[in-house]
C-alpha cells in the first residue's frame, strides 16, 4: 500500500488517546497493532477529507480485534483520530477483501 509505506511511526494526540479509551475502549497499542498486521484495508474518507486527507482502516489487533480507524498522515507518521470495533457491515467488507486478497 503506497500511502504507508514510507511511515516511520505513529504521533498521538494525548486528548485523542484519551477520547478513543473513554468511548471506544480501544487503547492506543491496539490501534498500531492493527496498522502492523496483515490484512489491513484502507479507504479514502472523501467526506471529512477538506481540511487534510482522512483514510479509513479496517484491520485486526494481535488478539485479533476487529477495528475500524480513522487516520491521516502527517509527513512521515500515521495520526489515528478515531477507533472503534468493526460493526457489522465494516467485518463482511474486511472478510470479501480479504478473500479477495488470496486470490490474488
Amino acid at each position: 500500500m503506497q500511502l504507508l509505506e514510507n511511515i516511520s511511526g505513529f504521533e498521538w494526540e494525548k486528548a485523542n488517546k484519551d477520547k478513543i479509551w473513554r468511548t471506544h475502549r480501544v487503547a492506543w497499542w491496539e490501534c498500531e497493532e492493527a496498522f502492523l498486521n496483515v490484512p489491513m484495508f484502507v479507504f479514502p474518507d472523501v467526506k471529512h477529507s477538506q481540511k487534510e486527507e482522512r483514510y479509513h482502516s479496517l484491520g485486526r489487533t494481535n488478539a485479533s480485534r476487529l477495528l475500524f480507524m480513522v487516520f491521516t498522515v502527517r509527513q512521515a507518521h500515521i495520526r489515528v483520530i478515531s477507533a472503534r470495533n468493526r460493526s457489522k457491515k465494516e467485518r463482511k467488507v474486511y472478510l470479501e477483501k480479504a478473500q479477495e486478497a488470496t486470490k490474488a
